[in-house]
């Protein structure tokens, strides 16, 4: 029988969280291997990863380098909106070349950051399809020269 994998106040337990870290340093690692590491049945860890993956908590997923894959322009754009930023947001999160988007407190009420095969793909995004948004009022495009780091292994804390 697996433990619980959330305490009383929904927060991860212990367990989950080793879970989740074994994944952030191998997504590929065999249930056997995690569960010899956080020190339940094989079983019982492919019940948990299940339940994590069907709540939302964590996804598996390959990350790739843009670059190598024909990506050759990415970029975060700072968003101001006039009114209720909800429309603004989920309009964002429906445009395929979006891969990022939050709601911020400061200079910005959005932040999306996209990826694009090229500068002409980029403009066409921010021109016709990001600043045309009812409610957009100005944007800022920071355009990435180098990726210095991107890593998903911060762990659980």
């Amino acid at each position: 029988m697996t433990r619980a994998s959330s305490t009383a106040d929904g927060r991860l337990d212990d367990v989950s969280k080793a879970i989740i870290e074994q994944l952030q340093e191998d997504g590929r690692q065999s249930y056997a291997t995690i569960a010899k590491r956080v020190g339940l049945s094989e079983a019982a860890v492919r019940q948990r990863v299940q339940r994590l993956l069907d709540s939302g908590v964590m996804q598996i997923v390959a990350v790739t380098d843009p670059l190598q894959v024909g990506f050759h322009r990415q970029a975060m754009i700072g968003i101001r909106v006039d009114g209720d930023l909800t429309p603004v947001g989920e309009a964002l999160t429906e445009m395929r070349e979006v891969d990022y988007v939050v709601t911020t407190a400061g200079s910005f009420d959005l932040l999306a950051e996209v990826v694009c095969e090229d500068d002409d793909e980029l403009l066409e995004l921010l021109t016709k399809r990001i600043r045309t948004l009812p409610g957009v009022q100005t944007t800022e495009t920071f355009v990435y020269l180098k990726l210095n780091k991107q890593h998903y292994n911060w762990g659980t804390r």
